[in-house]
């Protein structure tokens, strides 16, 4: 369970002591360790939560009976890894003076102070820079789309000062990559195809980072912070999220049976939906380490949602 500081004034980082002795704090070079923790670059499922929806666009893009483009899960690769790490400064840029007031967060380089908002700007125009090198080889049809998750990207840091639902921007934001991935290859040509596949990975991101934000829902309350932890509650939460569990599954199955896709693509998103409905109702939200396993198992679901939708095109008829 997530813990508020206590009334003396300042959280207690001891409390997640296992997130700041990562290898960046014992290997990395101390002048490093700022940027690297910065990037979360020592915690790599955020990368994968944002590269495998990319992997997916690619994948439903593809033609019947290939593969998807190596060349483009390549650059995906990077860019996801880039665009993550922004993700994660710029967030960090606008919760600098609530992130120290959060065990969980207090430690953050510009929440203690180990980084000043100058380096963290300069910071965020290399990232910034190598997610644009990543694009210049795709369409500029592509880049503009990409270009156009930015807004999204930056919007999602004050959504929780506003509302009680700022995953659903995360959602948006984290599953961009559908749409990015089939504009690679199509360009916006018929990419209305993919935007279920885009809704249902926004649902998937809601069942998530929910349970995931169960951790902080003391802090978040005192500090007048929304999140959809708080807005649905303790006692509501499972059965809501069962219920975007199952939006996933319908969406993700409006995707691939407009594009004829065989029947590995329908395993893999039943297999993924007996994940998420597993991850809800096994969560226990007074164990931060049982919120915090079921978070980085997430990268099973979008790994067997990717290889349905490899099988089902390589084994559509061409």
């Amino acid at each position: 369970m997530a813990t508020a500081p206590p009334s003396g004034g300042k959280p207690d980082p001891d409390l997640y002591k296992d997130q700041n002795d990562t290898w960046v704090d014992r290997s990395a070079p101390e002048w490093a360790r700022p940027y690297l923790k910065m990037a979360r670059v020592d915690r790599p499922i955020g990368t994968w939560l944002v590269l495998l929806p990319g992997w997916w666009g690619l994948a439903l893009a593809a033609s019947p009976g290939e593969l998807p483009s190596a060349g483009l899960a390549a650059i995906f690769a990077v860019g996801a890894f880039a665009m993550r790490g922004a993700g994660c400064t710029v967030n960090d840029m606008w919760d600098r003076d609530i992130d120290a007031k959060v065990a969980r967060t207090s430690q953050r380089p510009l929440a203690s102070g180990r980084m000043t908002m100058g380096q963290a700007t300069a910071f965020l125009g290399a990232q910034l820079s190598l997610a644009l090198g990543c694009a210049l080889p795709l369409s500029w049809e592509t880049i503009g789309l990409g270009t156009a998750s930015l807004a999204v990207v930056g919007l999602y840091p004050a959504m929780k000062r506003v509302t009680f639902m700022p995953q659903a921007v995360l959602g948006m934001a984290m599953n961009w990559g559908v749409l990015m991935g089939w504009c690679a290859v199509h360009g916006l040509d018929g990419i209305g195809a993919a935007v279920p596949l885009w809704a249902a990975g926004a649902c998937w991101t809601m069942v998530y980072d929910t349970i995931y934000a169960h951790q902080d829902t003391a802090d978040d309350a005192k500090l007048g912070l929304g999140s959809t932890a708080l807005l649905f509650g303790r006692e509501r939460t499972k059965p809501v999220l069962s219920g975007f569990a199952l939006a996933f599954a319908g969406l993700a199955e409006a995707a691939v049976a407009t594009q004829g896709l065989g029947w590995p693509a329908h395993a893999g998103i039943a297999a993924a939906t007996g994940h998420m409905l597993w991850q809800v109702w096994s969560a226990d939200f007074d164990d931060r380490w049982n919120l915090t396993n079921r978070f980085v198992s997430n990268q099973a679901v979008g790994a067997v949602v990717l290889a349905g939708l490899v099988a089902g095109r390589l084994l559509q008829p061409v």
